[in-house]
């Protein structure tokens, strides 16, 4: 299991695994002898009743929503237990670029509500728990938070999503395909895997997500070299060193998410409208990724939700800690919501 370099905003806390056995995925197939990652932060109290869960965004790990939690912070161990998981595809849980019985592209496919049933066993099997006070996420994992509260509408009080959408829209949809393709186009792309590390690939990718997608042109209008900071984000991609594979399976579960499509619904709206945990949804005024009507969209579909846009001009990373500012929003906005009381 190989594990990202810390940046100086991630916590250090012990990797823990629940070996789950196979994993039967609404396809019907199944992941074989699959592997849940996850960290801990804080103590679980004596009524089992301060249990927050994490979930991560597309390519990304546990420490996606380091910045939330701290003393002082939203999420504050000394008051609340929080779980952050590692969703199916990332590297760490059990995906094609570390499966024994199932490498590269003889994984099964999966969906996001495959990644909610595994975080599911996680915390009733391997934890104990048959509630918790809130799920936390941003853009796919803010996705993973709204279909827990369609699948499990009785395990949690509280859902909060950032930069989410309740069906992928055909931007993010085309954004995802083209980034396979930058992926794709590098020599190392056999036509049935890849035969190494698709570092061209990787530059493409990088250019198109990291430097155009995940900012906005008023965010990088201050750049004083703009072709340093586009190397800096190659740089930075390559330490990461997320998986090509991986990514093919996570990006293809991202935009195929639909929580209409969940069994016993009949469309997205019907699916927001059961959704009764209380509902914060967050995101910036303008989102190049994660479009920002389709959260404010999820927003007014769930009744009594509450829509909080985000002062900044960071785009997709509004929801992040690029800028001090937007984290301390952040943090103040979800703590207050988070102790509010019905």
């Amino acid at each position: 299991m190989k594990h990202p370099p810390l940046a100086p905003d991630h916590i250090d806390a012990p990797h823990r695994e629940a070996l789950l056995g196979d994993l039967a995925l609404e396809s019907g197939e199944r992941i074989v002898d699959y592997r849940q990652s996850f960290v801990t932060h804080g103590t679980l109290n004596a009524d089992r009743s301060n249990a927050m869960l994490i979930c991560a965004a597309l390519t990304a790990s546990h420490h996606r929503l380091d910045f939330l939690i701290g003393a002082g912070k939203a999420l504050d161990p000394a008051r609340w237990f929080i779980v952050a998981t590692d969703p199916i595809g990332n590297g760490l849980s059990t995906s094609p670029s570390n499966s024994a019985h199932q490498p590269g592209l003889r994984f099964p496919r999966f969906v996001l509500r495959d990644m909610v049933a595994a975080q599911h066993r996680l915390l009733t099997e391997h934890l104990g728990l048959d509630c918790v006070h809130a799920i936390v996420g941003a853009s796919m994992g803010g996705m993973q938070a709204l279909q827990w509260a369609v699948s499990h509408p009785a395990f949690m009080d509280r859902i909060v999503a950032m930069t989410p959408m309740a069906r992928t829209a055909p931007w993010a949809v085309l954004v995802t395909e083209t980034a396979r393709a930058c992926l794709m186009a590098d020599p190392a792309w056999n036509g049935d895997g890849f035969d190494g590390v698709p570092e061209r690939g990787w530059t493409a990718y990088s250019g198109l997500m990291s430097a155009l997608l995940m900012c906005t042109p008023e965010a990088v209008d201050g750049l004083a070299d703009p072709h340093a900071w586009f190397e800096q984000r190659v740089a930075q991609q390559q330490t990461i060193g997320f998986d090509a594979h991986d990514y093919l399976y996570q990006s293809r579960a991202y935009e195929a998410h639909d929580i209409g499509t969940t069994r016993g619904f009949t469309g997205t709206r019907e699916a927001l409208q059961a959704i009764v945990a209380r509902t914060l949804v967050l995101a910036p005024p303008i989102d190049l990724f994660n479009p920002a009507p389709a959260a404010r969209a999820v927003a007014e579909g769930i009744a009594g939700a509450t829509f909080i846009e985000i002062p900044s001009s960071q785009g997709h990373l509004a929801a992040s800690s690029t800028r001090p500012e937007d984290a301390a929003f952040l943090n103040e906005s979800i703590a207050t919501f988070l102790e509010t009381k019905v």
